[in-house]
């Protein structure tokens, strides 16, 4: 498909040498240092006014096989992951699919009597109470669980931890069955959904809803861990196939461009963007507040995403017209600081 005049332009620089000058690119390389070399890698990405200004990569995207990461280096996002779930569910009631009050038990009757009164919006905001699946999973098994297998681990649970709408707790179960949501409104199994609503329309043409078996990551980055000093591959987890909670891969090239379509209505209109960007709730942290997919902490628009080998964060200055992107293959440390620091380079 065409990649369209809108999100094309901005991204006709990413072919030559747009940068943030080079003293700039000089301090984003030293505070990126300890991923340079024979190590798990990252990528940096700063847009601003619409205009990828740094693509900066470091280290490997394999390990083993000594590849180097690159712009288009895929990476499990893990948690970053939930903003598109969130524009998913967005799209669909945008559509007159489903409505955002709608009962969760519409769409997921099998759920219990416990979940009657969790809604769309309180899972979209962790509001829900619902029990977290990785708590009730068999510690035991290394068989990988999705998200049609959370729904029946929460099938048993006739329980929430509060009642609906009266609390915060952090679910990963909830964006599970947010997911199963898209596809009992849609028709269209998940990660078609989102191939065919996002990603083909805004052109990111290297992220993918990844299913073992079904799909394929291109230029894709292995998930480490340092043990004993070494860097051990680990990639997956009995989590790692749950696409509603953290199952995309993208790259930072595909994120300038989702980056850009949140700031027009190619994708959502105005009125279904402020939705998703507009606290909803209190969280367990006083700074910040939670809004669909989206965590809102004074002027930014931010969410990172950690998972077995990778550790994730986008952090958005919408009024600027400025965006970070820090994408890891390794398991330590979170990046949610270096990327403050980054944009603090451009906001002096």
């Amino acid at each position: 498909m065409r990649i369209p005049a809108w999100i094309l332009g901005p991204l006709l620089l990413l072919s030559g040498c747009a940068t943030g000058g080079a003293a700039v690119e000089s301090r984003i390389d030293a505070l990126m240092r300890e991923y340079q070399g024979n190590v798990p890698g990252a990528s940096v990405l700063v847009v601003r006014d619409g205009a990828p200004i740094v693509r900066r990569s470091y280290g490997l995207a394999d390990v083993e096989a000594g590849i180097a990461v690159t712009p288009a280096t895929n990476y499990r996002l893990a948690s970053v992951s939930k903003q598109f779930t969130a524009a998913s569910i967005l799209l669909l009631a945008q559509d007159g699919r489903l409505q955002l009050d709608d009962s969760a038990r519409k769409w997921l009757p099998s759920l219990p009597d416990a979940a009657k009164a969790i809604t769309i919006r309180q899972l979209l905001t962790h509001t829900s109470g619902l029990v977290d699946y990785e708590d009730v999973m068999d510690p035991a098994s290394t068989v990988q669980v999705h998200d049609a297998d959370v729904l029946k681990l929460l099938e048993a649970q006739d329980r929430t931890y509060f009642a609906p709408g009266s609390d915060y707790r952090y679910s990963n179960s909830g964006y599970a069955l947010l997911a199963l949501i898209v596809e009992r409104s849609s028709g269209r199994r998940y990660a078609s959904f989102l191939h065919e609503r996002i990603f083909v329309p805004l052109g990111m043409t290297g992220s993918v809803a990844y299913e073992q078996g079904v799909s394929q990551v291109a230029h894709r980055a292995y998930g480490h861990s340092n043990e004993n000093g070494h860097w051990a591959r680990t990639d997956q987890s009995p989590t790692s196939a749950v696409l509603g909670d953290g199952g995309i891969y993208s790259s930072i090239d595909d994120l300038a461009r989702w980056d850009a379509a949140l700031y027009d209505s190619h994708l959502l209109q105005p009125e279904w963007l402020r939705q998703a960007f507009t606290p909803a709730t209190a969280t367990d942290d006083s700074e910040v507040e939670y809004g669909f997919g989206w965590r809102i902490t004074d002027e930014t628009l931010w969410h990172s995403g950690e998972t077995i080998g990778f550790r994730n964060v986008i952090v958005r200055y919408p009024q600027r017209c400025l965006s970070v992107v820090v994408l890891t293959n390794r398991n330590d440390p979170e990046p949610y600081a270096v990327a403050k620091q980054i944009a603090g380079f451009f906001l002096r």
